[in-house]
């Protein structure tokens, strides 16, 4: 049986402040639960209705009734098993062949489709703006279903990163050229905008080059695609080359 103090403190973890106060975030469900022992992540216990289907050695488990695990659980249908995970201190790895690089990402779906789809082209880093959602909120952690064990995620000052960077830095642009008879650089940073604003002008200056997806549709109804659509599309396009 789980503390009232427990699972207050458990509750509060939707709220980066409190993550970061306890080091701790939550994982939900088996499914990307059993991501975690192949991943550098540590967790600190499981809480289950069913502990009999978790079989991880060295890890506490606790059996919990359902309605502890609503009390706990931040979906609107909770799942079987809630993993509390330590979180792991930013690491940022040598700039690989191709990233991501997010500027001002607000929408958590977005950055966790966003993960996901990076862990799917084998892209093993992703360098976010300091104001990017935290990739530790829950509804990251969900939408990106167990591909956040996979990529190394890095908060910087981005103006300073750009500006650095040995890579080609590649941004979207309505102007911009079409993405399919654009040539792909050996190595380059995808950017990637604010869903609303696109990028920063401050970013947009340290571009190289634009990119644009064109539209072959004739309505004018859709105005731009979903920052998350549009990876999925820019990406695909560049791994056929």
């Amino acid at each position: 049986m789980l503390t009232a103090h427990t699972i207050k403190i458990l509750q509060s973890l939707d709220k980066k402040k409190f993550r970061q106060k306890y080091n701790l975030f939550l994982v939900e469900g088996n499914k990307i639960i059993c991501e975690l022992p192949n991943s550098n992540f540590k967790i600190k216990e499981i809480l289950s209705t069913d502990p009999e289907k978790i079989k991880f050695s060295d890890v506490p488990i606790i059996h919990i009734s359902e309605n502890e695990l609503k009390k706990i659980s931040f979906l609107k249908t909770p799942k079987d098993s809630v993993a509390v995970c330590y979180m792991n201190s930013e690491k940022k790895m040598a700039d690989p062949d191709i990233q991501i690089v997010l500027d001002g990402i607000q929408d958590p779906g977005n950055l966790g489709t966003i993960i996901r789809l990076a862990d799917w082209f084998g892209i093993e880093q992703i360098i976010c703006s300091e104001d990017t959602v935290d990739f530790y909120n829950p509804k990251v952690i969900q939408a990106s279903m167990g591909s956040f064990t996979r990529v190394n995620m890095v908060y910087c000052n981005l103006t300073d990163y750009l500006s650095n960077t040995e890579n080609v830095n590649i941004g979207t642009d309505m102007e911009g050229e079409n993405i399919y008879q654009f040539e792909k650089p050996k190595k380059l940073n995808l950017i990637l905008g604010n869903e609303g604003n696109g990028m920063r002008p401050e970013t947009e200056k340290l571009l190289h080059k634009s990119i644009s997806i064109p539209r072959f549709g004739t309505s004018q109804s859709t105005e731009s695609l979903n920052v998350s659509m549009a990876a999925g599309i820019i990406l695909g396009q560049l791994f056929s080359k």
